[in-house]
């Protein structure tokens, strides 16, 4: 307990119904009053739209990924193969995204998914997923400002990469001093360039395969040649060319969770979230499995720019990547010009995100006594400046020894950061579990939540089981790789021990336990942070005056964007 008072909290015991032990020597600083709470440590402004939650929603699964890595997986298991791994990481994502939706439209807090692993789990996960989470995302800063640089490059390729590196910091840090609103603001045009850009590839891809543009009539041509659909040349071959390719997806994917954040300011939640997560199916459907059919129909397998357009620097890659190839052969000028201008949005979008998610999830474990008390004060605009300094901080760090250095240390600090996404995942789908778990132990009806998870308990038994099969997926293709590498094995899982040992070791000093179903804490904040969550509130329909056509092309635009 010494500790925390050293950082300023009180020292406040949890009642029984709040979740925890009044014995144990872990006891989260803010107590079970929200309003002591925001006395302490400040108010954070609840600014974001029910247009932001959805664009960020969708933004979160579109980054640069899906513009450069999507044509590796083509080239790596077929246009088939590669669709069936999307498909099948898209199942997972669906089922990730709905499980968090449920927990955050009941009780939107800051920490999200850190904070209900306390609540519904043990304090020791809490403090373990925040602690992974925040760092996954402090180094994401660097690894994105990097690659805004190396963009750059593109167009002045004399251009000194970490001038320019700094600056994108600064306008971050300063985008983030504007407070959530300006984030939610600049997210939704960013997410929005994102959006028209798949938009418009998979109509230009389709009139392109058709033979309307381009003068060569494709069709199913690339589906029939040697080696395609599937890449392998035996049925085991194929099943684990599919299976590899999923760990290529799975990255392409990361950031969907940021939705479940961003509930913890949402103006409101109990309608905007439900929302947002509904049209996560019908974004991932179009945004993902049809680009990836397309450039599977348009570009054969064999072409080499698919694979080299994985491997090539962030400024080399705009020429190769399959939406310029498609593009190109639409005959449309400026392609690679177009591609680069997008992917400068898109890791900008990025790095707001990873600013706004790290210093959230630090705030969160600031309030709960798993860091200093002072990262969880806000200011007057509901920015927590002592976690932003700490994450400038940090990102700068390892700027400077991935720019000045051999970059060995900021690999293995990547490296760290490799495994902590899938534990995130999986952790959200167990802790969904113990969620339902305990609310039906506590004689709570599911009419009570805002929105329901589908296909419960199987969807989150499934994600598990999706995420354990990556991860083998992932040792395999380091065990096999040719020549064997031991240290690009040990890179692959070096950060889930690190996982592992943090709640172990926090579970032992503070003597944690695991909060009895009984216990769990459904009430605090609730009352004051909740607005709007009724379902008759939820499914009032804003164009019912329109008429039937009108309100059918505005339910075809809600889905796009």
């Amino acid at each position: 307990m010494a500790e925390l008072a050293a950082y300023g909290g009180d020292k406040t015991e949890y009642s029984n119904n709040a979740g925890y032990d009044e014995k144990a020597e872990y006891e989260p600083r803010s107590g079970g009053n929200v309003n002591n709470e925001e006395r302490e440590f400040g108010a954070v402004k609840r600014d974001l739209k029910s247009r932001h939650l959805q664009m960020i929603a969708i933004g979160g699964t579109i980054g640069t990924g899906i513009f450069l890595s999507s044509g590796g997986s083509v080239a790596a298991a077929g246009p088939l193969g590669a669709l069936i791994s999307y498909t099948i990481v898209g199942i997972m994502v669906f089922f990730i995204v709905t499980s968090l939706g449920e927990m955050s439209a009941y009780l939107p807090l800051p920490g999200a998914f850190t904070t209900f692993g306390s609540r519904f789990v043990d304090p020791s996960l809490g403090f373990g997923l925040g602690l992974g989470y925040a760092f996954q995302w402090i180094i994401s800063v660097t690894i994105e400002v990097t690659s805004a640089g190396m963009i750059l490059q593109f167009w002045w390729p004399n251009l000194q990469m970490w001038i320019p590196a700094l600056v994108f910091i600064v306008i971050l840090v300063g985008i983030t001093l504007l407070g959530v609103k300006a984030f939610g603001e600049l997210e939704y045009w960013l997410s929005m360039i994102k959006v028209l850009t798949c938009v418009v590839f998979i109509i230009v891809g389709i009139l392109v395969d058709a033979g309307a543009v381009g003068g060569d009539t494709i069709g199913g041509r690339n589906w029939h040649i040697d080696g395609a659909p599937i890449v392998g040349d035996t049925p085991r071959d194929k099943a684990i060319n599919i299976f590899s390719t999923c760990v290529w997806a799975f990255f392409s994917f990361g950031g969907t969770e940021l939705v479940g954040i961003t509930a913890g300011e949402s103006s409101n939640p109990g309608k905007a979230v439900p929302k947002a997560i509904r049209q996560t199916f019908w974004r991932i459907l179009l945004f993902y499995i049809l680009s990836i059919t397309v450039i599977g129909l348009v570009i054969p397998w064999t072409d080499p720019n698919l694979l080299n357009s994985v491997d090539a620097s962030v400024n080399e890659a705009a020429t190769i990547a399959p939406f310029t190839i498609v593009f190109v052969k639409a005959n449309l000028p400026g392609a690679g010009h177009a591609i680069n201008a997008v992917l400068l949005t898109a890791v900008l979008s990025a790095g707001q995100s990873s600013f706004y998610a790290s210093t959230r999830t630090l705030l969160a474990m600031g309030r709960e006594g798993m860091m200093p008390a002072i990262f969880g004060r806000v200011n007057s605009r509901g920015v927590p400046l002592y976690s932003l300094a700490f994450v400038t901080l940090i990102a700068c760090i390892a700027f400077v020894a991935d720019v000045v250095g051999t970059g060995v240390v900021f690999t293995w600090l990547v490296n760290l950061t490799g495994m902590s996404a899938l534990l995130t995942w999986m952790s959200i789908s167990f802790i969904h579990l113990r969620f339902r778990a305990a609310f039906e132990a506590q004689g709570h009806s599911l009419s009570e939540l805002p929105y329901i998870a589908p296909l419960f308990p199987y969807s989150c038994y499934t994600s598990i089981l999706l995420g354990i099969m990556i991860v083998v997926m992932e040792g395999y293709q380091a065990a096999t790789a040719d020549p064997f590498d031991a240290a690009g094995v040990v890179a692959v899982f070096v950060g889930a021990p690190v996982f592992f040992l943090s709640i172990i070791i926090w579970k032992f000093y503070h003597k944690t336990s695991i909060v009895p179903l009984t216990e769990v804490d459904f009430d605090t904040g609730r009352s004051t942070i909740i607005q709007g969550t009724s379902r008759a509130v939820e499914k009032e329909d804003p164009y019912a005056h329109l008429p039937f056509w009108k309100r059918a092309g505005h339910k075809i635009l809600n889905i796009i964007a």
